[in-house]
């Protein structure tokens, strides 16, 4: 599995773009990036770093991008919407997804192979990555504990 530092250097999967600041998957043609470069200038978001194809991208960022319209007397803070995002990407791409959102937050993460998106909008910084899920297939039986 890939791992990810919010701000260590660029890992093999990735590439910066003419402004290195932005960075972007390899897997995206260059078509999908100048889409996914003006869908974040028209969200005002600054995408940060990523391994995840365009479709799943753009909605990450549409979706943030959506729960921060809300009044600012209504807008949930940085726990909620880590748990809304997180929560609509397990609904649509399966288990199992970790969202981080705060102003100010190190990581260094491992992630599945093409679920990591990392990108700031208004003050909040947003991290998203999807680890595996192995499946348990012998029921596990505790053992009496020593005493």
């Amino acid at each position: 599995m890939p791992m990810h530092s919010s701000s260590s250097s660029l890992s093999r999967r990735q590439k910066p773009n003419n402004n290195n600041e932005n960075v972007i998957s390899k897997s995206m043609s260059a078509e999908e990036e100048v889409k996914l470069a003006a869908l974040a200038i028209t969200l005002n978001i600054r995408l940060r770093s990523a391994d995840m194809p365009f479709a799943m991208q753009a909605y990450a960022l549409r979706y943030a991008r959506t729960l921060l319209l809300q009044p600012a007397n209504h807008r949930p803070n940085p726990s909620l919407l880590a748990r809304y995002l997180k929560k609509e990407f397990d609904s649509m791409y399966g288990p199992a997804w970790h969202c981080v959102v705060g102003k100010s937050f190190g990581s260094f993460v491992t992630h599945s192979p093409g679920g990591f998106v990392y990108f700031s909008l208004e003050s909040f910084s947003f991290l998203l990555f999807k680890t595996e899920v192995q499946l348990i297939t012998e029921a596990v039986v505790p053992t009496p504990a020593a005493r």
